[in-house]
C-alpha cells in the first residue's frame, strides 16, 4: 500500500517511529508532515495528506498531532476521507473493521511506543467487513455530497 503520514511539530518523533514501523512492514511511504521542532498549524498537514487520500494518489494516510482530534476534525473535510482519532488495539481496529476508515489519526502525548506499532499494525491489516457496514459507510459518503461549502 501507499501510504501518506504527516504530523505537526508535536507528532515529528512519533512520526519518524512510524515511518519506520511502516515501511518495516512493506508498505511505501509519503511523509508529508513537518520534520522540524517549529510550530505548524496541523490543519495544514492534515491538507496534504487528506488531498491525496481523497484524490486516490495514496491507499490511506496516517496524522500525528497531540491528541489525534484536530487532524481527524481537519481531514474529514475532504470528500470520500474517514479519519478517526484512535488510543488503543479496540478502536484501530474496529475503525476499519467497521468504518472503513482510510485516515489513522494518532496523539504524540498520549499513547507510547509499542502500543502505537501495535495500533498500526492492526489498523493496516484489518479488512472492511462490509455487509450492513457498507450501507452505512455509502450513507456517509452520500454527505459529502449533499453539503454544499461555503
Amino acid at each position: 500500500m501507499q501510504i501518506a503520514i504527516g504530523s505537526d511539530h508535536r507528532g515529528i518523533e512519533v512520526k519518524r517511529q512510524v515511518i519506520e514501523h511502516v515501511q518495516s512492514l512493506g508498505h511505501d511511504v509519503q511523509n508529508d508532515g513537518t520534520d522540524d521542532v517549529e510550530s505548524v498549524d496541523y490543519p495544514d498537514i492534515a491538507s496534504v495528506v487528506a488531498e491525496k487520500v481523497s484524490k486516490g494518489e495514496v491507499d490511506r494516510g496516517i496524522l500525528i498531532c497531540g491528541t489525534g482530534i484536530g487532524m481527524a476534525i481537519a481531514a474529514n473535510k475532504f470528500p470520500g476521507v474517514r479519519a478517526a482519532p484512535c488510543y488503543d488495539d479496540l478502536t484501530a481496529e474496529m475503525s476499519r473493521r467497521h468504518n472503513d476508515v482510510n485516515v489513522l489519526c494518532l496523539s504524540a502525548d498520549m499513547l507510547g511506543v509499542k502500543l502505537i506499532d501495535r495500533m498500526v499494525e492492526i489498523w493496516l491489516n484489518t479488512e472492511f467487513e462490509g455487509g450492513r457496514h457498507a450501507r452505512r459507510v455509502e450513507k456517509i459518503g452520500a454527505l459529502d455530497r449533499k453539503v454544499e461549502p461555503c
